[in-house]
């Protein structure tokens, strides 16, 4: 095979797993119900009379399911790249890759393209249903095809991305959070560069992030126009995201051997000279069990060997009188809580996901300063629901929370990769202390990300941008967010053995919940429908799959009466506070989320307060092999 033998290697297994065709199957399935719910919403409200009306439909859709299959496929490739290259550290498995024959370009493209394999069989499952679309009118099979081209290149240079940063970084913590954030400066970047209006040697500033932004480049792709201009509107970043994978697989395949292993799995060298022994004297030569043989032919003297073993015995753990080399640190009751908060337990280097997450901070303060001062007070598509400095706030928002669900979810699997799960089990540490401690570190560790979008709001309310009652509902509901964010990362640490899939559902049901609120918003602003009664029919469908895929991702390996009722409330309450929200009313979305997200929480966290209800995967799954 051409990546080597790790892609050959998943060749051949990946069609042996179940999940292969489990996630293909979903995600035609998703793809169908959307576009079924735009139909009877449309054909339940609105007149259908001629061939335009049914093309004006055709051109609304694909031009919706176009934005959210890119926000999907980038967010799992590059997520499946960097999860792929960190189960190998945790489980010193890379460190096996190493020692073989395997060359740099195989081991990275290799880890690269197994990783991306999936994600291209969902692109291609996703073509016969965009070719549907077609088929109601106002869309081209070329835009098809420039949609898919632009959707596989994003995604090959996210993954792209995912691997580096899994090569370069050694703790799944940092891994996940600065690809976390290297995708939000990429696409954030770009606005910016496109809300300020210049131009460089006669090339505006809009042209110059259409060549370097996916998502311009997706809204490029699915214009009808896109057979006219296709040279200067899309081919600019075919050749970016081309050009941008390349470069980052350069760097990994130079740097690999050189970043891995790191200093901190390296063992240290043992000085070769000659010691004294706790045995006996060094003048005689080691057995193999440990004792020493001495030289027959010099003369025995107990006196000076009885004096050679206690010098050397001192510095050994049995020693009769041992001083210790320095002050020793008190423990906490709680050891987990002194452990995530007093050491470095997720490595010194997380200074650099939080200098990264400083510097988007400053950018997103830069970019709500701009929009204040630039007069533009609402997004129009939107009427007068959103004010327009929440364009930048909302993809902050929730990269904190993807940060915060990382970590918590790798605080799990960090222990149970490195072994030391097992011997938290058989001491006397209690699931309370436990829990409370995961919790308590997370919360510590991340105290940027949950800190920092508090103090915007709390800006905006002092700027008066904001109402009292508002600023109380986004600092209440931000913090019930983080706590479901934590929670849902240490339930799908403790319930699943595979760290890979672990880390797969929880950010997954972050990142989903997100995509599909804005995907509702998105259809029902884009056919001018906000009536509770007309949309709920068409929706019901979406709503029903929503249920099953959290009950199937949080209650399949634990399943309880309260995750099941939790599973089925979160879309139904979801739904009524998108259109409630859309009809102006605010506090029924406040009181409705924060039941919802707060009995969630509750249902996932009461079965752990009582008992340790941790898979320690025993029975090996055909996802370890």
């Amino acid at each position: 095979m051409f990546a080597g033998p790790v892609f050959a290697r998943e060749a051949v297994t990946a069609p042996r797993r179940p999940r292969l065709y489990v996630f293909r199957t979903l995600y035609a399935s998703m793809l169908f119900v959307l576009m079924c719910t735009a139909w009877f919403l449309v054909f339940g409200t609105q007149l259908i009379n001629n061939i335009g009306d049914l093309a004006r439909f055709g051109t609304i859709l694909f031009r919706v399911l176009c934005p959210m299959q890119l926000a999907l496929i980038v967010f799992l490739s590059a997520v499946q790249a960097a999860s792929s290259v960190s189960q190998e550290k945790d489980k010193n498995t890379l460190i096996l890759l190493l020692l073989t024959r395997i060359t740099n370009s195989e081991l990275v493209l290799g880890k690269l393209f197994s990783s991306l394999l999936s994600i291209g069989v969902m692109l291609a499952t996703a073509v016969p249903i965009f070719m549907l679309v077609v088929l109601f009118g106002g869309t081209s099979f070329q835009q098809v095809m420039w949609v898919i081209l632009v959707t596989g290149l994003s995604a090959i240079a996210a993954g792209s991305l995912g691997a580096t940063v899994g090569f370069w970084r050694e703790k799944t913590f940092q891994i996940l959070s600065i690809t976390a954030l290297a995708l939000a400066f990429w696409i954030g970047i770009w606005e910016a560069v496109a809300f300020v209006n210049f131009e460089i040697a006669g090339v505006s500033s809009m042209t110059i992030a259409g060549a370097f932004s996916p998502m311009r480049a997706i809204f490029a792709a699915s214009d009808p126009g896109i057979n006219l201009n296709w040279q200067t509107n899309v081919l600019p970043f075919c050749v970016v995201a081309i050009l941008v994978a390349t470069i980052l697989n350069s760097i990994s395949i130079l740097r690999v051997r050189v970043w891995n292993p790191s200093r901190d799995v390296r063992p240290g060298q043992q000085e070769e000279d000659e010691k004294d022994s706790i045995w006996g004297t060094t003048d005689g030569l080691s057995n193999g069990d440990g004792k020493i043989e001495t030289d027959s032919s010099s003369p025995s003297n107990p006196a000076v060997e009885n004096t050679a073993a206690e010098s050397a015995r001192s510095e050994h753990v049995d020693a009769r009188v041992r001083a210790a080399s320095q002050k020793s640190r008190v423990v906490w009751d709680n050891p987990v809580l002194w452990r995530e908060i007093c050491t470095w337990a997720y490595g010194r280097k997380v200074l650099v996901v939080q200098i990264a997450y400083w510097v988007i901070f400053f950018f997103v303060i830069s970019a709500v300063y701009g929009i204040m001062n630039s007069g533009t007070s609402t997004i129009s598509a939107l009427g007068e629901l959103i004010p327009a400095f929440a364009l930048p706030l909302a993809p902050f928002f929730l990269v904190s929370l993807v940060i915060v669900n990382a970590l918590a979810v790798s605080s799990v699997t960090n222990e149970r990769d490195g072994r030391s799960l097992d011997l938290l089990l058989v001491t006397d540490l209690s699931p309370k202390e436990f829990l409370f401690g995961k919790i308590g570190g997370v919360f510590y560790v991340a105290k940027e990300m949950i800190v920092l979008p508090i103090l915007i709001c709390l800006a905006l309310w002092f700027f008066k941008k904001i109402s009292l009652e508002n600023l109380i509902f986004l600092t209440t509901g931000l913090m019930v967010l983080n706590l479901f964010a934590t929670m849902l990362g240490i339930h799908c640490g403790m319930i699943y053995y595979n760290s890979r899939q672990a880390i797969a559902v929880s950010l997954g049901t972050v990142f989903f919940l997100f995509l599909g609120v804005m995907t509702c918003m998105l259809i029902m602003i884009s056919f001018s429908t906000t009536s509770f009664e007309s949309m709920l029919a068409p929706f019901l469908a979406f709503i029903v799959f929503g249920g099953i895929g959290l009950f199937v991702g949080l209650g399949a390996k634990n399943p309880s009466s309260a995750i099941a009722l939790a599973s089925g409330a979160l879309p139904i309450s979801m739904f009524y506070a998108i259109t409630s929200f859309l009809i102006g009313q605010v506090t029924p979305v406040y009181i409705i989320l924060m039941t919802v997200y707060g009995f969630t929480t509750s249902a996932m966290m009461i079965p752990a307060l009582s008992e340790f209800n941790i898979s320690m995967g025993r029975q090996k799954s055909m996802d370890d092999d």
